[in-house]
């Protein structure tokens, strides 16, 4: 890991994160906010919630590369050593090594697709299995195999984007768009909302990735040049391809943009790299909670993404996808307790930083405010018949900020008295 961290360039980081970006589920978003807003207003909601995200990134970033550790260990001062191990590591192995396993499903289903185009029949569970095992093997290699898995499909998945765009918008579809009218009625908050939930637990762990960076410059070019023009592309392109090709599926749409076997390629690679963000946090999260030396880290990854892709390869995992769908609405508000202290209330001086032995009560409570706050909505979207309110992930980051920095305001002043 040492020499990944001497080595890294902000180029190399900005690409990590615009591939984490350039991926399915941004297309997605945008074929979700088309449906209910304009082009232009979806647009607009795309640059406003990636502009936050991008905000949120440098600001989580920074206190890695300043101390040199993932996010979980950083968060060791406003959990405590045994907070952060026994609360949000956990919560992260779970959130990131499930969605890993589910991920696993998802390129097994492309690669049966892929084959079964050159007339190999292979069963989904067979094939989830071998893209699980070689994303499980190349995830034990870190961070040196996700830049370069990074470097091969971000170019790809950028081109037939583009190209799928310059079809769209020089052809029969230009006239489609230009009169495009949205079925649905969105608001510009909820739009925020889902752009903002589409990467927010990656910008809470982008000290994962930035912690092998030099300096803070670095995280500041790599997270403005690599978040934002990817995040408006992608999401732009899906929006734009939805309408032209005139279906929601927006896989289907993507494999028709130029052969069934190119884009089978570029959805397993898109998905692979994907996938391996997930491992690899999940790992360092997996490390914290039983304190694993660094010497065994690949077979504590190693170990742990196999099991994840079994469970999932038999079907286990999806049984408990609304539990990890409630765990990552919880670990956003996290970024909001990290922040207060670090930045509002150490100015961010790496020198004020330090670890607490045993729980900080004060990071714990206010981090669990923020997030039942905002993992309510998705816990009533599991019940259709109860009432329902909009997901917004800001409000729980905002809501731990507040709590953590009055909290200690106010303990500090009350201190003061207490030794007057």
């Amino acid at each position: 890991m040492k020499a990944v961290k001497e080595h890294q360039s902000w180029f190399s980081l900005g690409i990590i994160w615009a591939g984490a970006v350039i991926s399915i589920p941004s297309l997605l978003v945008g074929n979700t906010l088309i449906a209910g807003m304009g082009l232009s207003k979806a647009l607009l909601v795309t640059l406003v919630g990636y502009s936050i995200i991008v905000l949120l990134m440098i600001l989580q970033g920074i206190q890695s590369t300043d101390l040199g550790r993932p996010t979980v260990q950083v968060a060791g001062q406003v959990f405590g050593k045994k907070g952060s191990r026994a609360i949000l590591s956990i919560i992260l192995a779970i959130a990131c090594l499930g969605w890993f396993g589910i991920q696993a499903n998802v390129c097994g289903a492309a690669l049966a697709n892929l084959l079964a185009v050159g007339g190999m029949s292979v069963p989904v569970p067979l094939a989830s299995l071998i893209c699980g095992l070689v994303m499980v093997v190349s995830a034990i290699y870190g961070v040196k195999v996700l830049r370069v898995i990074s470097y091969i499909a971000v170019p790809l998945l950028v081109g037939i984007s583009i190209f799928g765009l310059i079809e769209a918008l020089t052809g029969d579809s230009l006239q489609i768009i230009q009169n495009y009218k949205p079925e649905g009625a969105m608001t510009f908050t909820d739009g925020l909302a889902i752009t903002l939930g589409s990467f927010a637990l990656g910008a809470v762990i982008a000290g994962d990735y930035s912690q092998f960076s030099r300096k803070r410059s670095d995280v500041l070019k790599a997270a403005l040049f690599g978040i934002v023009p990817a995040g408006l592309l992608m999401i732009g392109a899906g929006a734009v391809l939805t309408i032209a090709y005139q279906t929601s599926d927006i896989t289907a749409t993507f494999l028709s943009i130029t052969t069934p076997f190119v884009g089978g390629v570029v959805l397993i690679l898109a998905t692979w790299k994907t996938n391996l963000v997930n491992a690899i946090s999940g790992g360092f999260a997996l490390i914290n909670v039983f304190n694993v030396s660094k010497e065994k880290e690949k077979w504590a990854v190693g170990i742990a993404g196999t099991i994840g892709t079994v469970l999932a390869v038999v079907g286990i995992l999806n049984y408990f996808t609304p539990i990890m769908s409630i765990l990552s609405a919880m670990i956003p508000p996290v970024a909001g307790v990290m922040i207060a202290s670090y930045w509002a209330l150490g100015k961010g001086d790496k020198s004020r930083w330090h670890e607490v032995e045993g729980v900080n009560t004060l990071g714990v409570v206010s981090w669990l405010l923020g997030a039942v706050i905002a993992s309510t909505p998705v816990v009533l979207s599991l019940f259709p018949s109860l009432p329902q309110v909009p997901n917004q992930p800001l409000i729980g980051i905002v809501i731990s900020f507040v709590v953590y920095y009055a909290g200690y305001r106010l303990s500090a002043q009350k201190t003061v008295i207490l030794e007057e």
